[in-house]
């Protein structure tokens, strides 16, 4: 519902309902104010707005499991990165000490 191939197609459905409606010589079985197409888009609209939701919700439950993942693979990094610091700490104070005697 949310592609450009569902848009184009409702499109182009919408303007052959109005331009035989419009152009009907013998019955119009939906005249000018279109009640009948108004119906059925508000149809349209009701069953898509519960399918939208639905899918927000699943997208968010996917980025909150990503920022997750993040959040655990930061975490790590910062372990590391404090462990790589404390490393060249020791090699820097046994240069230092190397240095002095």
């Amino acid at each position: 519902m949310g592609s450009w191939t569902f848009i184009i197609a409702q499109s182009v459905a919408l303007m052959f309902w109005i331009a035989l409606n419009v152009t009907a010589y013998v019955q119009q079985w939906d005249p000018y104010p279109f009640i009948l197409l108004n119906l059925f888009l508000s149809m349209l609209a009701a069953i898509q707005a519960p399918v939208i939701m639905m899918s927000q919700n699943r997208q968010d439950a996917k980025d909150r499991v990503r920022s997750e993942l993040d959040y655990r693979v930061n975490l790590k990094a910062e372990v590391e990165i404090t462990e790589l610091l404390h490393r060249m700490t020791r090699i820097e104070q046994h240069l230092i000490d190397r240095q002095r005697r």
